[in-house]
């Protein structure tokens, strides 16, 4: 893939110095050796930090599915919305009116009735699922 045996680097996309927002000036073609200079601006997914690119992986490979994604990181399911929810934000997308309220519960593995039924009712749990989390 790379001429040269040359391993690539990351993209950063903050200035480690004042952490302003950094622009790619130059791109190099692998296979003829085309450069073009210029100011070239990332789009919003390779500006993520690595926490929250890992994350989108982990969503898309779970194909959306939040009980999916709470079993494959092992948290719990508003750690999942709250994650979400910062993703969405990072990406300059409404996380919507819950965004507050799963951020201020990240750390809490309790979800409250009205989560739980809000969950139920988007169909992301089971009656059965739903039940058994009300009765804990």
């Amino acid at each position: 893939m790379f001429r040269n045996n040359k391993k690539a680097n990351r993209l950063i996309s903050e200035c480690p110095v004042c952490s302003g927002q950094l622009s790619v000036t130059h791109l190099r073609c692998n296979e003829c050796d085309t450069e073009l200079n210029g100011v070239f601006m990332a789009n919003e997914f390779a500006r993520l930090p690595q926490d929250k690119l890992e994350f989108l992986r982990t969503f898309l490979s779970c194909r959306g599915n939040l009980k999916e994604v709470e079993s494959v990181l092992n948290i719990s399911y508003p750690t999942v919305r709250g994650r979400l929810d910062q993703l969405l934000a990072s990406l300059g997308m409404d996380g919507g009116a819950y965004a507050g309220e799963a951020a201020a519960a990240e750390d809490d593995d309790h979800e409250s009735r009205e989560e739980i039924l809000a969950a139920l009712e988007r169909g992301e749990l089971t009656v059965e699922e739903a039940e058994s989390r009300l009765r804990d």
